[in-house]
């Protein structure tokens, strides 16, 4: 698989899609009900087809993602062709990033000695979704931008 099957929880919320998605190819209820009972294998790669196409469609969606742990901050832009990164650094304990306070400290703050600060872009080096996707799984969430606008524009 190219990502993870949805779990359990993210089935019974799609449930109508994937219902819908089951009856385009053929499949109503009780065909599901004996594909899953007879057929377990092919009920998985059904499953597994339907999870690619919704992260396909989440992940050509993402333009943003954030990135928080106790004195790092990773903002990402997801553009088409290249992904753009600011990386901060606290070099200060008693700030805490992933708290509204260490976030209202970075912000007025960005040009103390104690806060590190490096950005970048890159091409990406496989294909756009599947990089946008390793990044969630290594724990960054889907966001608005507005923090990495914010950023980006003082630190510019």
């Amino acid at each position: 698989m190219k990502y993870t099957l949805l779990t359990k929880e993210q089935f019974e919320h799609l449930h109508h899609e994937f219902a819908v998605f089951l009856a385009s190819q053929q499949i109503d209820g009780k065909e599901w009900e004996k594909i899953k009972a007879e057929k377990p294998k092919v009920a998985l790669e059904e499953m597994q087809l339907f999870s690619e196409v919704v992260w396909e469609d989440v992940l050509s969606k993402v333009h943003y993602l954030e990135h928080f742990s106790n004195q790092h901050l990773n903002l990402f832009k997801c553009e088409a062709h290249k992904i753009y990164r600011i990386y901060i650094k606290i070099n200060y304990a008693e700030i805490d990033v992933t708290t509204n306070q260490g976030l209202d400290w970075i912000i007025n703050h960005l040009k103390d000695e104690k806060v590190e600060i490096f950005s970048g872009s890159k091409v990406y080096e496989s294909e756009r979704n599947e990089e946008i996707f390793k990044l969630i799984e290594k724990g960054s969430v889907i966001t608005n931008g507005k923090l990495y606008d914010i950023i980006n524009q003082l630190i510019a």
